[in-house]
């Protein structure tokens, strides 16, 4: 499988910027809860901490953002690495706060998604738009780099930018038994690798499970006695994960971009993959009403263009002014990552064209943009982070029935990524290696006590399907706002419909009506 199959996704600053929770059972207040039997372990320390705010210059770009200086401030908590063991070693999270400018309801914890990416960075990113918003008016807003992400120590990174580089130059599209077996043989590397310069015991730690811890403890921090939470894609993967072992500590909720926690992966994939396709079916169409399209003139064909235009790759990347060939991976790479928002389409119209003409540069850019590589040639180690999660988030792909039919039904559902060398037959990928193990199982939410929150899907979501939003919803007993469009969700982007109705139910805890369509 390629890189970006199985991703969750993030919200993107664009250009100008899945798994299942444990059950808490027996949780009691702020500074103790239990995960077994036993007595619960005392975190009274961290529950207690104090908040030293300081300036933001060592967390984030205050040229590149442009966030306000005045009016945002940054920080570390404390967090036990494993709850199980709070005196054992611990990690530090950071976070940036923009702060209210007029009659403060309290903090609005917000998470961007990934799972990799930086809240931190994101909040950077947005945080003169979202000031001026009502919202910034009346909340803290809060951006947080989830344990091992971002400016949160320790960090998961795997590998060197070198070695990164070196991988997206090759192309694996060899399904035959020796291909299958170099695929596989370098996806064990690589776990043993991570395993190895990250160490394991923080690696059976970096779960979604005890984000979902360090979010409570970050609150208390905060001086809420409730939780206020927006989580954008993956993010709604940390919203379900709390709202399960923190019911009572919900105030407001907002998940957008769902990630159905009962899900199958194997049929998540396939879902995911789908909805990618019917994002380049309405890109292509896009495209075409704009005459010159490189995908042709008949969006019925413009699959088949798209194909003939990358599947030459795979033996002869195209070249680029920086000296890095354009790889059929990174081609598809750039693509997925322009399904995200139509803020993207217009770039990637004229990557197309430019492959069409020989070239990848454009194509490339996009690819590096999704991988977090930036222009003089290092890496966020948002990938890195990504796998690490999702491998102790989601259950191990070892059936080989099961591998395969992800590869049959894959292409099906999203034939324009397919590479014309599949044989039906697919690789374990790198979690299938992973020095530890999950800690977490696909299951359906039941959680009695949990207050009324609202679920956002957007009709044609490429990342994030519907229907996720839909399943969540039904399981969360939440308010679900439709939003038709094309694009990866859809909350504080300017579309009043979605905007007036989070708001007021953030400030006022007023629902949205049943059935709310935008």
């Amino acid at each position: 499988m390629r890189r970006w199959f199985g991703v969750i996704g993030a919200v993107l600053v664009v250009m100008a910027g899945t798994a299942c929770t444990e059950s808490v059972d027996g949780q009691a207040e702020d500074a103790t809860f239990s995960v077994g039997a036993g007595p619960a372990p005392n975190l009274d320390r961290f529950y207690g901490q104090t908040i030293r705010w300081e300036s933001c210059a060592d967390y984030a770009d205050q040229e590149t953002t442009g966030y306000p200086e005045d009016r945002s401030d940054c920080a570390t908590i404390t967090v036990p690495v494993d709850y199980e063991n709070p005196d054992g070693d611990a990690a530090e999270i950071a976070i940036f706060r923009v702060r209210a400018s007029g009659d403060k309801v309290g903090s609005l914890l917000m998470n961007p998604g990934g799972p990799g990416a930086s809240g931190v960075e994101f909040m950077a990113g947005q945080a003169q738009t979202f000031g001026a918003l009502d919202l910034g008016e009346r909340f803290d807003l809060i951006g947080f780099d989830p344990r091992g992400i971002g400016k949160s120590t320790p960090q998961i990174r795997c590998f060197t930018a070198q070695e990164r580089d070196d991988e997206r130059a090759e192309t694996l599209v060899d399904m035959s038994p020796a291909g299958i077996a170099k695929i596989e043989a370098e996806n064990k590397a690589d776990a043993d690798k991570c395993a190895e310069r990250v160490g394991t015991d923080f690696l059976a730690h970096v779960g979604t499970v005890d984000v979902a811890k360090d979010l409570d403890v970050l609150r208390a921090a905060l001086g809420d006695d409730q939780l206020n939470y927006l989580g954008y894609s993956y993010g709604t993967r940390i919203g379900s994960a709390y709202a399960e072992q923190f019911p009572t500590k919900v105030r407001a909720m907002v998940n957008d971009g769902a990630v159905d926690p009962s899900a199958n992966p194997v049929d998540e994939n396939i879902r995911q993959l789908a909805g990618f396709q019917s994002t380049f079916d309405a890109f292509a169409a896009d495209c075409i009403t704009r005459g010159g399209c490189a995908l042709g003139d008949d969006p019925a064909t413009a699959t088949t263009r798209f194909q003939e235009l990358t599947r030459p790759l795979i033996d002869k990347p195209a070249p680029t002014s920086d000296g890095r060939p354009l790889t059929y991976d990174d081609a598809m790479t750039g693509v997925a990552q322009a399904m995200y928002s139509g803020v993207l389409w217009e770039p990637l119209r004229e990557a197309l064209t430019e492959l069409a003409g020989g070239r990848g540069d454009t194509l490339l850019r996009l690819a590096d943009l999704y991988e977090g590589r930036d222009a003089a040639g290092e890496y966020s180690n948002s990938s890195d982070a990504f796998t690490a999660i999702r491998c102790v988030d989601d259950q191990r792909l070892t059936d080989q029935a099961e591998i395969d039919r992800l590869e049959v039904e894959g292409r099906r559902a999203a034939p324009f990524t397919d590479d014309g060398r599949g044989t039906g037959t697919g690789a374990r990928d790198v979690c299938a290696f992973w020095a530890v193990p999950p800690t977490s199982t696909p299951h359906d939410l039941n959680i009695p006590n949990l207050p009324t929150t609202v679920v956002i899907s957007t009709t044609n979501d490429p990342a994030t399907p519907y229907q996720a939003g839909v399943d969540l919803a039904a399981q969360l007993g939440a308010r679900l706002i439709t939003y038709e469009g094309a694009q990866h969700t859809a909350s504080l982007e300017g579309h009043e419909c979605v905007d007036d109705a989070v708001t007021d139910y953030f400030v006022n805890l007023t629902l949205p009506d049943e059935g709310l369509k935008c």
